[in-house]
């Protein structure tokens, strides 16, 4: 568990230069004031500054990380974890020598790596108050992916144009639905929406 003793005017100053010193947000510390300021005699003399000590009890980084190495452990898969993270959102890339592990991590069009993913936005984001948004990708499946979709929005959305009717695509996941509806949004000759309940949902692409 990483700490910082930090020394500022203020308490808040000395939490707020820690927050980016640590590179955490509010929701990830703990802090234990080891002295309270004082502005001392006349507002000057004796002075003293505050002195607070920063506790990281909740590092998203450290959770996602724990609990990836836990499931590729019981797959029985040999894997390296990469995390980045800027602000709400956070990128993890899990990297191998093995092709077929990492298949075996992807799954059937992307159905393992899915549920890998929300799974660790569950362990990660539990007890936040500023939600973190996590993608977790290997092989850089995600933007092959997505170049796959947004050719077959563009397909579908010429044949729904084609013989004017409506076009029902098989059921994606939220991320896969944003970008078919993302690919057509300026198609003017088109309207998408989203239809059913999930898992099952689906994107319908209709001629206008």
């Amino acid at each position: 568990m990483r700490t910082l003793i930090k020394i500022s005017k203020t308490i808040e100053s000395a939490i707020e230069e820690a927050l980016l010193e640590l590179q955490v947000e509010r929701d990830d510390i703990t802090y234990e004031v080891l002295d309270e300021p004082n502005k001392g005699f006349l507002g000057f003399i004796g002075s003293k500054d505050a002195k607070v000590k920063i506790i990281v009890s909740n590092d998203p980084v450290d959770k996602a990380r724990t609990f990836l190495k836990d499931v590729l452990r019981k797959m029985n898969l040999n894997a390296v974890i990469e995390i980045t993270r800027d602000k709400d959102d956070m990128n993890i890339e899990i990297k191998g020598d093995n092709p077929d592990d990492m298949g075996v991590i992807i799954g059937k069009r992307g159905k393992t790596l899915d549920s890998i993913q929300y799974l660790v936005n569950l362990v990660v984001n539990r007890n936040r108050n500023n939600y973190l948004r996590i993608v977790v990708d290997t092989e850089n499946y995600r933007k092959k992916r997505k170049e796959t979709l947004e050719k077959l929005a563009m397909k579908m959305a010429d044949k729904a144009k084609r013989y004017r009717k409506s076009i029902k695509l098989e059921p994606m996941n939220p991320y896969e639905r944003r970008i078919i509806h993302s690919a057509l949004q300026d198609d003017m000759s088109v309207n998408t929406y989203s239809e059913g309940k999930e898992p099952y949902r689906k994107v319908v692409i209709e001629n206008k």
